[in-house]
Order: C-alpha cells, then structure tokens, then sequence
C-alpha cells in the first residue's frame, strides 16, 4: 500500500482548537511550491445542514487539496450529530466502528509527498469505540505528530499533558510540534508561553503555517 513521503497526525490540545485550519494552511502553503499533499479525516462529525453549505472538515480539506470530499473522508463516516464520533454513531443507530477500521480504511496515491491525517477533538477525545487520536497515531506510526494549541492561559499544562499521553504510546518527543494557534507577536502572554514551551520545555513550536511548511520541504 503506499504512503506518503511524510505522514502527519494533525491532533489538539482540545476540541475547536484550530486543527482543520491549520491542516488546511499547511496543506495549501506546502502546494503553493509544488508539493503533492493528500488530506484524509477518517472521521467526522458535524451540526446537521454543515454538509450542505460544504462546511465540514472533509470538504475544507477537499477543497484546499483540490479532492473529493468523499476521499478525504469516507461517506460512511460523516456523522451528522455534533458528538464525539462514537457517540454519534451510537446516537445514529449505526454499527460501532474501531482504530483499526479506521485506519485500514485511510488509503494514498502513489507518489504524495506529504499526508495529513486529522483526528477528531482532543488528542484524548473518543475517536471510535475503542480509542482515539493517540491510538490512531500509534495506529499509523506517522512522522510527526502536529498538535495544534490555544496559546493563551493554560497551554503550557495542555501541552505536557498531551506530549505525555503521546510518550506513552512510544513517540519520540522530537516528531511532535506544536502550532500555536492565534499566536499575536504583540501579546506578551502569547510570547511567554511560546518561549517557556521552547525554553523551558524543549518543544519544536511554529506560529505560522507557512514557517511549518518551510520546515517540511
């Protein structure tokens, strides 16, 4: 089967942390120099009427990697009820679905340069009925694990909390990188926490999309 050049797992700190635009921004950046990147969500859930004005994660992501919703995510995973997706397969009367199925069901072109795979909520969040994001990256063993933070109060602990969790399932410390998220240059709280997670912390964080992409070419 093939796989990308580079393989990400983009996860948060949390849920409507800015996953889905920053997978977007890095796609788009890492395109705009000739890169081949794929997207795939391996599942989704959303308000019901979000598919029909093209609002869920999978059509943004289609959109910015010119591709099929439908590649990006599965249609038998778009669940239609804003819960976590197990949640909302239960609540959709469907059959309960696992890590494995979902990552078996993530396939590539040949010839990608870079793949983003997004979870779904928190790196903690139920992903399916017996784990999540963190399952998924041990799952699919990617390169690196992009972790995408609110960089006000409490990222710092949101941080270590997350970089643990993903220590435990045996990924090195130096394939996570942390995006912080809604950074402002003119906040010093923002420029303190950045510089403790890189000072103090020893973690690989990025501002801006672009700078990311610079870093993966």
């Amino acid at each position: 089967m093939s796989r990308p050049t580079r393989l990400v797992v983009v996860t948060g700190t949390g849920t409507e942390v800015g996953k889905t635009w920053w997978t977007a921004a890095v796609a788009r950046s890492l395109r705009a120099i000739g890169l081949r990147v794929e997207a795939r969500k391996p599942v989704q859930s959303f308000a019901p009427g979000d598919d029909a004005a093209g609002l869920t994660d999978a059509q943004v992501l289609a959109a910015v990697t010119d591709a099929d919703p439908e590649t990006v995510c599965s249609l038998h995973r778009w669940l239609a009820t804003p819960m976590a997706p197990p949640m909302a397969a239960a609540a959709l009367g469907l059959e309960p679905f696992t890590v494995a199925d979902l990552a078996a069901e993530i396939t590539w072109p040949a010839g990608a340069d870079l793949g983003l795979v997004e979870g779904a909520g928190g790196l903690r969040s139920p992903l399916a009925a017996d784990g999540d994001t963190r399952d998924l990256v041990a799952a699919l063993a990617p390169d690196a694990v992009l972790v995408v933070a609110d960089v006000g109060l409490g990222v710092i602990h949101q941080v270590r909390v997350v970089a643990d969790a993903l220590t435990a399932v045996g990924l090195d410390p130096t394939r996570m990188v942390v995006a912080a998220n809604r950074f402002d240059a003119g906040n010093p709280l923002h420029r303190a926490n950045v510089a403790w997670l890189r000072e103090h912390d020893g973690r690989s964080v990025v501002t801006d999309p672009g700078e990311l992409a610079t870093s993966w070419t």
